[in-house]
């Protein structure tokens, strides 16, 4: 365990064996056509490299950068930092998700996507943080629903650290606030 974990939530092996089985379940549910994958960068990386070798179709892979802007006041916007490369007119889209919390930001993501006319648009992502919901957005395909905690590791980040870990922990308190 990493010297600043104080907790390990999930272990790397029951995140690879979720992975798996999302790579299963996905591969069935599109059996025979193709899918573009677009991943929310950058936390979203690490779960896009796995899932990706487990689906067993034709895949393109596209990226997405995208930012909350908070004004003065404190209201948040949504700002598009870095676009498809692609046209996804007609395509088969999953919107690749490092964690879902308040959802605002995927939310405003996906209706700027299904103005592109995708032939479906869905979402993956690898865990759900539902007590922070603030919009009614829920992804169609999840590895972990997790407690409402701060958790690094395996593409979330603290100060851009520790994304490369394989689990999903908690940081120790000193470290966090330190």
């Amino acid at each position: 365990m990493h010297n600043d974990i104080d907790e390990i939530l999930i272990t790397q092996e029951q995140i690879q064996a979720r992975v798996r089985e999302l790579g299963r379940e996905i591969s069935g549910a599109y059996a025979g056509q193709e899918l573009t994958l677009v991943a929310v960068l950058r936390g979203a990386i690490v779960f896009l490299a796995d899932l990706c070798r487990n689906i067993h179709l034709p895949v393109q892979v596209d990226f997405m950068v995208v930012e909350k802007i908070r004004d003065g006041d404190g209201q948040a916007a949504v700002k598009i930092i870095k676009d498809l490369d692609k046209n996804i007119e007609g395509k088969h889209v999953l919107v690749i998700e490092d964690i879902i919390d308040e959802g605002r930001t995927l939310a405003y993501l996906l209706e700027n996507l299904k103005l592109r006319e995708p032939a479906s648009l869905k979402v993956v992502t690898i865990f759900d943080k539902p007590h922070q919901r603030a919009t009614t957005i829920e992804a169609d395909y999840v590895g972990f629903g997790i407690p409402d905690r701060f958790v690094v590791g395996y593409g979330l980040d603290f100060k851009q650290g520790y994304r490369h870990l394989g689990c999903l922990g908690v940081l120790k308190e000193a470290v966090a606030t330190g």
